[in-house]
């Protein structure tokens, strides 16, 4: 037996050395845990080469809902951010979050007093769980302070309001994220490379897979905005996201098996084809409510193969037995689906704020969605094909003319698609 533990010895200091990740390691599909921490740069003080201090992120959250308070907890186990305020309209939440987390040395205020955290220098970047309704005010709000945002979608609950807030940015030159968690899921990043690396030769059809669990409450549904705002937008963007180019004609279908999501004028179950000018036809199956788990799906095809991201479980045991073998049920909501999504979304703000990533969500691929979903909800009330236009997608951002050259994953042109820049 050829067994050498010089060797093995060898290649784990190799690994742990690497601490960018990956480099080392012989398997390039790898969870994230086995990158590593990233290296601290070091600079010379005093005539000593040290680690240079890590930059500290001074951040409040608007919000203290289910969204909200899956932030606070990415925040408070991250090593660069320090929380300084929480801002929530119900008090008796406030106070039960203060002690859940020990909070007690954060500022916990009510909507009302923010002008007292929007005016405070030392905050760096604001992160936005509240109602739909409030999005707009509070990210304009915020730019004009000289704060980052990450904000849930949508920004505004208008094309224009959406437009506004990136053009303040833009003019301030500051961090605004869409939560767009989807494109941070691990499997989703690893088809999307895949398929850029061309390991399914000519993409030809995609599909997804989204159907809630649990339904959601009527109240919630009544301010979401809809099923094509609030639901079909994260696959739509997806789509657009791994392929790098806009559909040119969409349809949809829709139906409310559900009385009382009937009775605000929505549907609770939803089918979308989409077509691009590469030829590559999209699916997307929505429903509001599963009953067996939060069911997310991806499938891409292609000339040379097929990738595919199925339902994920919370424990991959199985149980076999005389009758068979049965597995644990998928993942109850999206709140377990995606724990490591929201987990990579934070650090990438994070990183924004200091400076070391740039946004990953671009301004014109959230207005896009916008668009497209706005299509999608045109064709399933007027049952009808919706046909886009080229200059449905120009937005007159100048600073991002330059991008839309880019190609799709099938090379389309300029002249004859048209194109979501990656």
């Amino acid at each position: 037996m050829d067994f050498c533990f010089t060797r093995y010895d060898f290649k784990y200091e190799q690994y742990a050395n690497d601490l960018k990740g990956k480099k080392s390691l012989p398997n390039r599909y790898v969870h994230e845990s086995d990158v590593g921490l990233e290296s601290i740069p070091k600079i010379m003080k005093n005539g000593r080469e040290v680690y240079q201090e890590n930059k500290i992120v001074r951040v409040a959250v608007f919000g203290l809902g289910r969204i909200g308070i899956i932030h606070l907890e990415k925040l408070l186990s991250h090593p660069s951010v320090k929380l300084m305020y929480c801002v929530e309209a119900d008090k008796k939440r406030a106070q039960f979050v203060e002690c859940r987390y020990n909070l007690f040395g954060v500022k916990f205020l009510t909507p009302d007093e923010e002008e007292i955290v929007l005016n405070d220098e030392e905050l760096d970047a604001i992160i936005i769980g509240t109602p739909t309704q409030l999005h707009e005010k509070l990210v304009i709000k915020a730019l004009e302070a000289g704060k980052g945002v990450l904000c849930e979608k949508p920004l505004a609950v208008t094309f224009e309001g959406m437009r506004r807030c990136y053009e303040l940015a833009n003019k301030f030159n500051l961090p605004l994220l869409c939560a767009f968690n989807r494109r941070f899921d691990p499997s989703f990043r690893q088809i999307k490379d895949r398929v850029e690396r061309g390991e399914v030769g000519q993409v030809q059809m995609v599909k997804t897979c989204a159907r809630d669990c649990p339904l959601p409450s009527l109240e919630y549904l009544k301010t979401s905005g809809g099923i094509f705002h609030d639901c079909a937008v994260h696959d739509i963007d997806m789509i657009c996201w791994i392929l790098g180019e806009y559909p040119i004609t969409v349809y949809a279908e829709g139906h409310a098996f559900i009385p009382e999501i009937e009775a605000i004028g929505d549907y609770d179950t939803v089918s979308i084809t989409m077509k691009f000018a590469s030829g590559i036809i999209a699916s997307i199956d929505l429903s509001r409510n599963a009953v067996y788990g939060y069911d997310q799906r991806l499938e891409v095809f292609g000339s040379k193969g097929m990738l595919c991201s199925n339902g994920v479980r919370p424990t991959a045991v199985e149980h076999h037995s005389s009758i068979g073998a049965t597995q644990v049920p998928i993942c109850y909501s999206f709140a377990s689906r995606y724990a490591e999504a929201y987990n990579i979304e934070v650090e990438h703000f994070i990183n924004c704020m200091k400076g070391t990533q740039q946004i990953d969500v671009k301004d014109f691929q959230t207005l896009a969605v916008n668009k497209v979903a706005s299509c999608c909800e045109e064709s399933a009330k007027e049952k009808k094909v919706v046909e886009i236009q080229k200059s449905i997608y120009e937005f007159g951002f100048e600073t991002k003319v330059d991008r839309l050259a880019m190609n799709g994953v099938n090379g389309i042109s300029e002249e004859n698609g048209v194109n979501l820049i990656k």
